[in-house]
């Protein structure tokens, strides 16, 4: 996005609330409502891992074309497109009638995160080249806000309008619907403002020439040393994260005996953790280099993975939730900006569709592997005991590999 020094904070601010509204839309919409909504609507068993993990896959098909095309086009007209399906998604829910159109609206809806997230991380990082950790950071710290929200919020509007009935559900889609037509109203003035394409953009070009570009960039991208040992680190955390969000769901309550609400928490701090933590961490890797940062990260990460089966103290568990959440933190807010230092400027954008693909293939494999994982420790009567420490394996792993690989020495 090509913006003067005097409009570059306007665009930071935008893109911040926007990211915020939008973030709120699209997680209320699947947090805590899409379980008994798919039950609701009669999804069977068997297809209710098809519903949850439909949202993730546009992430792996949109998000590295998106980004390379922003390179070419622009970023605002992509942003308009993904703020458009933001707003328009959670009303399609107010029609579904049997349970296969949930994975279709599902399938929509996560097109709008897969656009999104990386033309706007690829903005932010080209308006502040000097400040890409810190600022980074404060703009998934915004959006970190509206995901730490939307449970409290989605959850009190169901109970408060009916608790798992139909009324319910139409009232939450509907307060979803609205903020994501509040992030679109409150950007779209700033975005609708024509951008200077580049040189290439403004060349009439075939449908070939684009997948051409396209796929170029992305070369450009992988053959950059240090890119694809970076992605490794970046699959590994979002593998780890993916399968303890989704196992710690059941081991909190069923093993550990902790209520919703205690549960609800424990989880909740791992992303509250990573808002007030990202920027700090994103400034010192802006000043003293990426290196350390992703290296303590994932240790500091992998280490309170090995102790949760072994608790059921909530105290306790709610103190390695915090600790892996601020390791967390400390890996991501460092990443992004490293893979943006190790790429040539024209495909900044193409970069960091290329670390959103690897963050969306590392968090849809973690918790299917993992659940191979989990029948092999049940099957010898050890429940969880398997589970975290090998998510911790993968952690500790990652930071050996990056910290005795070139990139690390030099960044």
């Amino acid at each position: 996005m090509n913006v003067s020094k005097d409009t570059r904070n306007t665009v930071f601010l935008t893109l911040c609330i926007m990211g915020f509204f939008t973030i709120l839309s699209s997680t209320m919409s699947k947090t805590p409502v899409l379980n008994p909504f798919a039950a609701y609507v009669g999804t069977p068993t068997n297809w209710t891992g098809v519903v949850a993990a439909a949202s993730t896959i546009p992430g792996i098909l949109v998000s590295l074309p998106a980004a390379s095309l922003s390179d070419i086009y622009g970023r605002r007209r992509f942003l308009l497109i993904a703020g458009f399906i933001f707003a328009s998604a959670p009303f399609l829910y107010l029609f579904i009638s049997v349970w296969w159109e949930l994975i279709l609206i599902r399938f929509y809806h996560g097109f709008a995160t897969a656009i999104f997230m990386p033309v706007a991380e690829a903005a932010v990082a080209e308006s502040f080249p000097t400040k890409r950790g810190e600022r980074i950071s404060l703009f998934s710290s915004a959006t970190y806000v509206g995901r730490v929200i939307a449970p409290l919020l989605g959850g009190y509007i169901l109970f408060t309008t009916g608790n798992g009935t139909g009324n319910s559900f139409h009232s939450l889609y509907l307060a979803a619907g609205i903020a994501g037509i509040t992030g679109l109203i409150m950007a779209a003035p700033f975005l609708a403002r024509k951008e200077t394409p580049t040189q290439e953009a403004m060349q009439r070009v075939t449908a070939k020439e684009v997948v051409q570009k396209i796929l170029q960039g992305f070369r450009t991208v992988a053959r950059c040393p240090g890119v694809l040992l970076v992605s490794f680190v970046q699959a590994c955390q979002y593998y780890a994260y993916g399968s303890a969000e989704f196992y710690l769901g059941g081991y909190l309550p069923k093993i550990a005996r902790l209520n919703e609400f205690q549960a609800g928490l424990i989880l909740t701090s791992i992303i509250a953790v990573g808002i007030f933590a990202r920027p700090y961490v994103g400034r010192i890797s802006d000043r003293t280099g990426r290196r350390i940062p992703i290296i303590v990260g994932c240790v500091i990460s992998g280490l309170p993975l090995f102790a949760i089966p072994f608790v059921s103290n909530f105290w306790i568990l709610l103190s390695l939730a915090i600790i892996y959440g601020l390791g967390l933190a400390t890996v991501t807010s460092s990443i992004q900006p490293l893979i943006c230092d190790l790429v040539p400027k024209e495909v900044v954008g193409t970069s960091m569709g290329f670390i959103d693909t690897v963050m969306d293939v590392g968090q849809t494999l973690g918790p299917i592997i993992t659940g191979f994982i989990l029948g092999i420790s049940v099957s010898y009567g050890l429940q969880y005991t398997l589970v975290f420490p090998s998510l911790a394996i993968v952690l500790l792993i990652a930071a050996l590999v990056f910290a005795s690989s070139k990139t690390a020495r030099g960044k």
